[in-house]
């Protein structure tokens, strides 16, 4: 009689427990879009840079002396280094923050993806991490084209690789964006690794040590940031000298600037990366920039 009981009420209490997870899941739900929305009611724009017209040093030079060291290109990709004209154009000066980003979806009316959903109720749920800073960290989990509307949506596009670079190193082509000087933490988030993959990440206008020639924060480390152009992996041997913007098609988009993962040789103002349009990751996000040359189109239309 007893093991009937006992065997009455396991039952008992797994109905119970299949009957509450459904709601369990709808207020998890309703607490989630809570926090969504009050992340994104805290979205405020980056001011933007004006970068002149003028001309500056894009890739690298080899340096055999040097193969494993700071100042040696990563791949044979950012090579020749070309002396390459841009007509003035302007810039974020910080990377689109995550509340920008749940804003615009929300006046979109898309869902975020189910990995940012994820990592918004860990960070919430685990680690207490409040929307007010949340709010400040970068956009992520982004696909290119979410990144290319977002941008358009604003009147502006993304930068071109060129007008990334530029920004990046100023026209006197430093190595990294606020010098020679060899990747610390005081200067750039990089290096990081947790074993769940939450990003370690600062806030988008955090940084002032590490600014590039122009105030920019964070074109090395934090997030890396999707760029306009196809990756082309030969394409410096042949691009323009003015106003480049890639090449016409391609597999994989470009990707500048290394993330909070990325190894010191990786934060140079010059690596390359790519990444298929479709990848959502941790560790990248974009920032968005304007023709400012007389009112007309110095790159590619948005």
């Amino acid at each position: 009689m007893r093991c009937g009981r006992h065997w009455f009420s396991l039952v008992l209490a797994a109905l119970l427990v299949a009957l509450s997870a459904p709601a369990a899941a709808a207020n998890q739900a309703a607490e989630s879009a809570q926090h969504f929305a009050a992340i994104a009611q805290l979205s405020q724009p980056s001011p933007m840079v004006p970068i002149p017209e003028g001309w500056f040093l894009m890739g690298t030079t080899r340096k055999d002396d040097d193969p494993y060291g700071m100042e040696t290109q990563f791949d044979d990709t950012e090579m020749p280094q070309r002396r390459i004209w841009l007509d003035a154009y302007e810039i974020d000066r910080d990377e689109v923050s995550l509340a920008e980003y749940l804003a615009w979806l929300q006046a979109q009316r898309r869902r975020p993806s189910e990995e940012l959903q994820r990592l918004i109720r860990h960070l919430i749920s685990v680690h207490s991490l409040p929307d007010y800073v949340m709010a400040r960290w970068p956009a992520l989990y982004v696909v290119w084209q979410e990144a290319a509307d977002f941008c358009q949506s604003r009147g502006k596009r993304l930068p071109t690789e060129a007008e990334w670079e530029k920004a990046a190193r100023g026209p006197d082509g430093r190595l990294f964006p606020w010098g020679r000087a060899k990747p610390e933490p005081g200067l750039a988030v990089f290096g990081q690794y947790h074993v769940h993959e939450i990003p370690i990440v600062a806030a988008v206008d955090s940084g002032e040590e590490g600014r590039s020639p122009f105030g920019l924060h964070h074109m090395a480390g934090n997030v890396a940031e999707w760029v306009w152009d196809w990756m082309g992996i030969d394409y410096y041997v042949m691009m323009p000298e003015r106003n480049p913007q890639g090449p016409a098609t391609g597999r994989y988009k470009s990707v500048r600037g290394g993330s909070w993962k990325s190894k010191p040789e990786m934060l140079r103002a010059a690596t390359r990366g790519g990444a298929v349009p479709d990848q959502r990751a941790a560790t990248i996000g974009y920032r968005c920039t304007r023709p400012v040359s007389h009112g007309q189109q110095s790159g590619p239309a948005p």
